[in-house]
């Protein structure tokens, strides 16, 4: 499993899953050791085939919450000096059921990782956050003081990522990413927390009727998965001027609103798809509003989204094709 390499080292945890394959791939692009970690819980061998016989990736089957995990693999890669912490059950529906594993593994397993990372002065921690840290407010934009201990968190998801966040901005390595709609290039459409963009483009391409659930007002802020990777890069002081350890919370997403019917009808446009669109009654638990207030972020490292939300479909289509 061992490669020896001058290069400086980065672990990214989830590295099998649909956003850290995309940030793996990016940070071996900058000629940087990568060590990837994944469960294979929501992960996918498929998902790293193009990187998994790179000659500066090493990757290995571990839980994120094995005991002394970074000290491990510090042992036998000695230049590790970024972490991106991105490994969590994803499942809202899934956290619900299993209250208790969603807290161990999205919360207990982050504070012990960020705590470890600091004993071993990592230059940067940089956490998965998650907009469902904000449960249902609906003081649009949301900023990021919004979510707080007063927040009514709308699954053990959502609250697990808000404490996990809280718990790593308070180290001198931690930065907490607050994503909002992650789409792009392998999100799978299959999965039961995959987004509402790869399960329109599935059943676009396929020449069904997409279905909307409630009237297709409610909106959200989609954010193509390059611009995550870049936010990643940022924020670990790998892109931009940022000066380490920065720390702290931010939200990043486009900062633009659109309505989920408006989605789809430009998804049925570039897919020359012309069933219609079939509504249902509304989920319980669905946030009517979310968008993203980016300009903390921005300020701070210089980042900014570079994909139209056009172009991220032109790109999400031609993969999925």
């Amino acid at each position: 499993m061992s490669k020896t390499s001058a290069l400086p080292g980065c672990l990214v945890t989830g590295a099998a899953g649909f956003v850290a394959s995309h940030l793996v791939e990016r940070l071996l692009s900058l000629d940087l050791e990568v060590v990837g970690v994944d469960n294979f819980f929501s992960g996918h061998w498929e998902n790293m085939a193009s990187f998994m016989d790179h000659p500066h990736f090493h990757f290995y089957e571990y839980s994120v919450n094995r005991p002394h995990l970074l000290a491990t693999l510090l042992k036998a890669h000695p230049r590790l000096t970024y972490c991106f912490h991105l490994a969590a059950i994803v499942s809202v529906p899934y956290s619900i059921e299993h209250p208790q594993e969603t807290m161990e593994v999205n919360y207990q397993a982050t504070a012990s990782l960020v705590q470890e990372a600091s004993q071993l002065a990592f230059e940067s921690f940089v956490f998965a956050g998650s907009a469902a840290e904000y449960g249902n407010d609906q003081r649009l934009p949301l900023e990021e003081q919004y979510a707080s201990a007063e927040t009514e968190h709308l699954s053990p998801y959502g609250g697990a990522k808000f404490y996990a966040s809280q718990c790593v901005a308070e180290a001198p390595c931690g930065v907490a990413l607050r994503f909002f709609n992650i789409y792009g290039p392998r999100q799978d459409p299959a999965s039961p927390y995959s987004g509402v963009i790869s399960r329109f483009v599935d059943l676009a391409l396929s020449g069904k009727p997409l279905t909307i659930f409630g009237d297709g007002l409610q909106t959200r802020d989609f954010i193509y998965v390059s611009d995550v990777v870049e936010a990643y890069l940022h924020a670990a002081g790998l892109r931009g001027a940022v000066v380490l350890p920065f720390r702290g919370i931010y939200n990043v997403g486009a900062g633009k609103a659109v309505t989920v019917l408006d989605l789809a009808k430009s998804i049925l446009k570039l897919t020359d798809n012309t069933e219609s669109l079939t509504f249902l009654g509304e989920r319980a638990g669905d946030i009517r509003h979310s968008l993203a207030a980016v300009k903390c972020f921005q300020n701070e490292t210089g980042w900014s989204p570079q994909i139209s939300l056009l172009d991220g479909l032109h790109r999400t289509l031609s993969w999925a094709r």
